[in-house]
C-alpha cells in the first residue's frame, strides 16, 4: 500500500469515526427538556402542484419559533459548574439570542446577549422577555460578535457560538432523528443554511441512518457562503451578504460545519429574493403560519429542484424559524408574485397619440394589468412621438411571459422585459413620472445600508457636499436594510475623487448608469 493510500485510509477511518460521536451525541442531546418535536404537515396543495409528495418540518413551533432552541440548550447542559457560575455571551441577530436567553434561564445560568443595533424590536423583546441581558452594539453582526468576544474575555464570560461547535451541531441534528421517526423514507431533504449548523448536524444523521436520502443545502444567492466555501475547497469570506434574509446573512461558513458538510451534503441551492417571497405566500397559504425569509428558504430551493426534476418524490423542506418583523410583509407581498412568475414587469415603446393606451390593452388578449406608470414627456428637441410606459402584467408563468412577450412582438411594440431587473423592481416603478432633459454627467447608484434611527441621515452626511445630487429614492419599508437610488453630477476630471470617496463610505453599492430601467424612465 503506498502511503497516498495509507493517509486516505486513516482520512476513512478519522471521518467514520467523527460521524459516529456526532451520532452518539444526537442520540442523547437532551433537548426534550425544553424543545418539543415538531409536526411533519403535508403541503397538499403544492404538492399536487408541483407532482411531487411534499413536506414542511415545522420548526415555527418551538416556544422561540426556531430550531436555535436545541442547540443552544445542548451547549448549555455540556457546560461545566464553573462556566455556569459566571454565565454565558452571545452574539446573534435574533434566533440564536432568544433560544440562548431560554435555555439559561431554563438552567439557571446567567445569559448576555449582543445584538445589533439593527435587530427589530419583536426580537429584542423576546430576549429580555426570557431573562437575558441585551446589549446593543454596532450596525452587523460582525461588529456584535467582536463586541462579544471582547466581553467574554473582559469578563470571564463562555462565548456559545451560534453554529460552529460539536454541541450546538449535535443539537440542531435533533431534527434529522424525529424526521426519520416520521418520514422514513423520504428522498430529497431540503436544509437552509447560513452558518452550516442545521445541515450539519442533519446530514450527518441522515447518512449514517439512510445514505440513500439525498440532503440538499439552500442559501440565499446574496449570502452564498457554502456554495463558496465547496468552489474554494475551504471556507472562505464573502466579501458582502445580503440582509433580506437576517437569519442566514453569514459571511463565512463555519469550520467545523465545513467539515462535515463536504462529506454528506450531496448538493447547494442557491435562490433568489422573489422566490424566497414566493414561499412565505405558500406556507402562508397551506399552514397560516408566517415565516421569516430564512425560515421558507429551504422551500424556496425545493421549489426550484423541482423544476428540473422528474417528478414523484418524497421532499422534505425545513421551516427553520417564524420570527418575522411584521413590517417586513409590505416589501414580501410586492415581490411574491415576481417570485412566483405570475406578474410580468415590462418597459414597452408606444406611439404619444390618442388612443394608444386603449390599443395596448387590447393587444395584452385579455390579460390583467396589475400596474401602469407613464408620464408625458417632451425632449429637449420638442419632439414627443413617442412613449415609455412602465407596465406590470399577470401572467400564468415564465412559459405565458414569454408567449406574451411575443405577441407584443408580433404587434410591432419595442419591448423590454424588467422582470428580473432589481433597479426597476426596487426604485424605478415608485418614480416613473419626469426625466432629466438637461445634458449633464450624470452617474446613478444603488445603495443598501444597515436600518437604524438616523441611518439615513448618516448616509447623507457621510455622502457630503462635494458632488451635486441630481436624483434620490428612498423607501423604508420596515425591513432591516434600507435601499436607496442617487444620481451624481460627475464630471470627467472629478471621477478618481468621487470612487475614492463612494469605497470610503462603507456601503454596498453598485452603479447603474447604463440599466435599462433608468436609461428608459429617468435619464
Amino acid at each position: 500500500m503506498t502511503e497516498a493510500e495509507q493517509q486516505a485510509l486513516l482520512l476513512a477511518k478519522k471521518t467514520q469515526e467523527q460521524a459516529l460521536d456526532y451520532l452518539r451525541r444526537i442520540l442523547l442531546a437532551p433537548v426534550y427538556d425544553v424543545a418539543v418535536e415538531t409536526d411533519l404537515t403535508p403541503l397538499t396543495k403544492l404538492s399536487a402542484r408541483l407532482g411531487n409528495q411534499i413536506f414542511l418540518k415545522r420548526e415555527d413551533q418551538q416556544p422561540v419559533h426556531s430550531f436555535k432552541l436545541r442547540g443552544a440548550y445542548n451547549k448549555l447542559v455540556n457546560l461545566t459548574e464553573q462556566q455556569c457560575i459566571h454565565g454565558v455571551i452571545a452574539a446573534s441577530a435574533g434566533n440564536h439570542a432568544q433560544g440562548m436567553a431560554l435555555a439559561a434561564h431554563k438552567l439557571g445560568i446567567k445569559a448576555t446577549i449582543v445584538m445589533p443595533i439593527t435587530t427589530p424590536d419583536i426580537k429584542v423583546d423576546n430576549v429580555r422577555r426570557f431573562g437575558a441581558e441585551v446589549r446593543l452594539v454596532g450596525k452587523s453582526f460582525n461588529e456584535a460578535q467582536t463586541a462579544s468576544l471582547a466581553y467574554a474575555r473582559e469578563e470571564n464570560k463562555t462565548l456559545i457560538h451560534p453554529f460552529d461547535d460539536i454541541d450546538v451541531i449535535a443539537g440542531q441534528g435533533t431534527v434529522a432523528k424525529e424526521l426519520l421517526q416520521q418520514q422514513p423514507k423520504s428522498d430529497v431533504v431540503f436544509i437552509p443554511v447560513g452558518g452550516g449548523g442545521l445541515l450539519a448536524g442533519m446530514a450527518v444523521y441522515l447518512k449514517q441512518l439512510q445514505p440513500n436520502i439525498k440532503v440538499i443545502g439552500v442559501e440565499a444567492e446574496d449570502s452564498a457562503c457554502l456554495k463558496a466555501a465547496m468552489e474554494a475547497g475551504e471556507p472562505v469570506d464573502l466579501a458582502h451578504v445580503g440582509l433580506f434574509a437576517d437569519g442566514v446573512a453569514v459571511k463565512r461558513i463555519g469550520e467545523h460545519t465545513f467539515d462535515l458538510i463536504k462529506h454528506y451534503c450531496d448538493d447547494v441551492i442557491t435562490v433568489s429574493t422573489d422566490e424566497i417571497c414566493a414561499s412565505i405566500k405558500d406556507i402562508f397559504e397551506q399552514t397560516r403560519v408566517i415565516s421569516e425569509p430564512a425560515g421558507a428558504l429551504s422551500l424556496a430551493g425545493l421549489q426550484k429542484y423541482c423544476k428540473t426534476s422528474g417528478g414523484n418524490e418524497s421532499l422534505v423542506a425545513i421551516l427553520s424559524g417564524a420570527n418575522m418583523n411584521f413590517h417586513t410583509l409590505r416589501y414580501i407581498s410586492e415581490r411574491c408574485e415576481l417570485g412566483e412568475q405570475k406578474e410580468a414587469v415590462l418597459s414597452v415603446t408606444i406611439p404619444e397619440e390618442k388612443g394608444s393606451f386603449r390599443k395596448f390593452c387590447h393587444a395584452l388578449d385579455g390579460r390583467v394589468i396589475t400596474e401602469f406608470n407613464y408620464r408625458y414627456a417632451t425632449k429637449v428637441d420638442g419632439s414627443h412621438k413617442n412613449a415609455n410606459i412602465f407596465v406590470g402584467v399577470r401572467t400564468g408563468g415564465e412559459e405565458d411571459r414569454n408567449q406574451l412577450l411575443n405577441v407584443l412582438s408580433d404587434k410591432n411594440y419595442q419591448t423590454t422585459d424588467l422582470t428580473n431587473n432589481e433597479l426597476a423592481k426596487l426604485h424605478v416603478r415608485y418614480m416613473v413620472g419626469g426625466q432629466n432633459s438637461r445634458p449633464n454627467q450624470e452617474r446613478i447608484f444603488r445603495f443598501q445600508f444597515p436600518e437604524y434611527p438616523g441611518a439615513l441621515e448618516k448616509f447623507l452626511d457621510m455622502l457630503g457636499e462635494h458632488w451635486n445630487i441630481t436624483l434620490f429614492h428612498y423607501r423604508n419599508h420596515g425591513a432591516a436594510f434600507g435601499q436607496v437610488l442617487a444620481g451624481f453630477e460627475v464630471k470627467n476630471d472629478d471621477q478618481l475623487d468621487f470612487f475614492n470617496h463612494l469605497k470610503a463610505l462603507g456601503y454596498e453599492w453598485q452603479e447603474e448608469t447604463e440599466n435599462e430601467a433608468y436609461q428608459a424612465f429617468l435619464n
